[in-house]
């Protein structure tokens, strides 16, 4: 009865890999199992999960792409001579970012092989409790047994099944960054327009393809609203169009091959109709656990989102059976989250560290057009916390230098910095729409991490001329009612 491996991993994305690659440097015998099931539309890719294939990695190239088509504009304004019209050859650019992600699928097979890992391309579901039942494509059984299990096969995109000729006729997200053809005048549902149907549908529209975003909701759910409306209304100025409150019925196919979409605008109450190239849905992702028999290890999930319950360690139910990144209840769905996590299991492990996994201010970054970054609180969540009277909200709309020349409009250029009122004035939260927002967030989350409080932010020197700067210059206050655009030094 002794198990073949120390630990087997259910699922080749970031934080499954990171777990199976931090256990062998601790001499330990690995095997990752992972198996991709195309897509609706058949669409397939390599090893690697989620971002590198149809996440993060393409939709940021995708986004660089926009960005470029509008530094091309602006770049008229400060004397370039470019000829006109500029346009964007889609099969260039996706074939261009397929084989940047084709070259991490092999880096990842590379790198499983250097550390000793073995890769099996596999279906995985369990037999029992230590017993995993991998099975190929072509229907070849393996039985593999592990000591540990790491289950970290994350989420795939849901379909509006309610909405007749959604299966048939749309694409989601995993499809989008592997077309061949640019996907023409595009359609996005999204209930509460989730942060991947703003970013892609903030390239299609960069990149000059008309794009129309219906949504039932709140745009960004789980974010600052007041930043979410921002960005949407800077997008809809960039050309995205947006249908509010309205519901789509059906999707046809037209002799055209285009297709018709049939909604219900609940506003002027009445039945509208309009044909797109591409119907594309952001509903939601599901986690990705229909096959893996979990009842059998005796794996407990929640009932209503399907995900796994995990403790702080990150193990379920099952004792030796742990679970990572978005397949887990109650986590970020962030590839460096689950990175994290998966590194930290793995030394609890092996590794005799007690180190626990910590959730608290994870910075994030939505790539729309005018770039979102935030860290810690919303304000929303620190007035729920704290209560409002105990809160204090520093705010500025500033113009970046960048947008001057170009001539650009930066009415949603926008900061916040959410605080406690008491005497340290605790920073609870930071929110920054503007260019780089990434870049600019990643640096200040080290100092919210740390507790940074508002004196200490205040004594930091901005680096001049940036965007970055105008956080360390923070000074009125929502509660004040003055004027919060920055003017000048």
């Amino acid at each position: 009865g002794k198990n073949e491996y120390d630990l087997l991993v259910i699922g080749g994305g970031s934080g499954g890999l990171a777990c199976a690659k931090e256990a062998a440097l601790f001499g330990k015998k690995v095997a990752v199992l992972d198996y991709v099931e195309p897509s609706p539309q058949g669409t397939k890719w390599g090893l690697g999960g989620t971002c590198v294939n149809v996440g993060c990695i393409p939709k940021k190239l995708m986004h660089q792409a926009a960005l470029l088509g509008n530094a091309l504009k602006d770049a008229q304004r400060y004397g370039w001579n470019i000829a006109q019209p500029v346009h964007l050859t889609w099969s260039v650019m996706a074939q261009a970012v397929q084989n940047y992600v084709k070259s991490l699928n092999w880096g990842h097979r590379v790198q499983l092989q250097d550390k000793k890992v073995k890769y099996f391309n596999m279906k995985g579901s369990f037999s029992d409790p230590h017993t995993v039942r991998g099975l190929t494509k072509a229907g070849k059984e393996t039985i593999v047994t592990a000591e540990n299990i790491v289950i970290a096969t994350g989420g795939r995109p849901k379909y509006p099944t309610h909405i007749a000729g959604a299966l048939e006729y749309g694409i989601t997200s995993d499809d989008l960054f592997w077309l061949k053809d640019s996907p023409g005048k595009t359609f996005c549902l999204t209930p509460f327009v989730f942060n991947v149907s703003l970013e892609c549908a903030g390239f299609l529209t960069g990149i000059g393809l008309d794009t129309t975003v219906m949504m039932r909701s709140i745009p960004l759910r789980g974010f600052d609203q007041q930043m979410a409306s921002l960005v949407t209304e800077h997008m809809e100025s960039y050309g995205t169009k947006f249908l509010k409150k309205c519901f789509p019925s059906k999707v046809e196919k037209l002799k055209s091959n285009r297709l018709q979409v049939t909604w219900k605008n609940t506003e002027l109450d009445r039945e509208e109709t309009d044909s797109f190239d591409t119907v594309m849905w952001a509903v939601g992702r599901a986690p990705d656990t229909e096959t893996l028999n979990l009842e059998t290890a005796g794996v407990k999930t929640n009932s209503e989102t399907g995900k796994i319950i995990v403790d702080a360690s990150e193990a379920t139910s099952v004792p030796h059976i742990y679970a990572v990144g978005d397949i887990t209840e109650g986590r970020p769905e962030l590839t460096p989250t689950a990175i994290a996590a998966g590194k930290l299991l793995a030394r609890r492990l092996f590794g005799q560290s007690s180190e626990l996994m910590d959730y608290d201010n994870v910075p994030t970054t939505v790539f729309t057009p005018l770039e979102y970054g935030c860290v810690g609180l919303s304000e929303e969540a620190a007035v729920q916390c704290y209560g409002s009277d105990n809160i204090e909200v520093y705010h500025a709309f500033y113009k970046p230098l960048e947008f001057t020349v170009a001539e650009r409009e930066a009415t949603q250029c926008y900061m916040k910095m959410v605080c406690l009122r008491e005497r340290e004035q605790r920073i609870l939260g930071l929110h920054f729409i503007g260019p780089n927002a990434g870049e600019v967030i990643q640096g200040f989350a080290l100092g919210i991490k740390c507790g940074a409080t508002y004196p200490q932010l205040m004594k930091t020197i901005g680096i001049h001329p940036t965007c970055a700067e105008e956080i360390t210059k923070l000074h009125i206050t929502k509660r004040s009612g003055l004027d919060a655009t920055v003017t000048g030094c």
